[in-house]
């Protein structure tokens, strides 16, 4: 059971590396465009911040990675502290993005990390 937490968490970790490279890399491309419904001017305008918010992004993303990983290293409940706090950040992020951009944020980004929770204390 601690296999299905883990690779939905794993999911999360996932989630937020894509992010990363849509905010990052590929804000004011086609694809980072259509994705966040921006407008050329628009992108180029924001660039910088959307740069930013990437970064935050990876930093989830290797923090989850991190737990997983003390996990797998050192069995058991190693990297449980670690599990639990980034997810926490990732669903406060998804709650705040819901509620100040748009609220598919919460289906797309807090809806994974609270199932992700729920496993993590259900079922190990």
């Amino acid at each position: 059971m601690a296999l299905i937490t883990n690779l939905v968490i794993l999911l999360v970790a996932v989630l937020h590396l894509y992010f990363l490279v849509l905010e990052m890399f590929l804000w004011d491309k086609p694809k980072g465009m259509k994705a966040f419904g921006l407008t050329p001017q628009k992108a180029a305008d924001t660039k910088v911040l959307a740069a930013n918010q990437g970064l935050y992004n990876g930093f989830l993303a290797a923090g989850l990675l991190w737990g997983l990983f003390q996990g797998v290293v050192h069995q058991g409940a190693a990297g449980l502290d670690f599990k639990v706090f980034f997810l926490l950040c990732v669903v406060v992020a998804g709650v705040y993005g819901a509620l100040t951009v748009s609220k598919k944020i919460l289906i797309i980004q807090a809806m994974p990390a609270v199932l992700a929770l729920v496993l993590l204390f259900v079922l190990g």
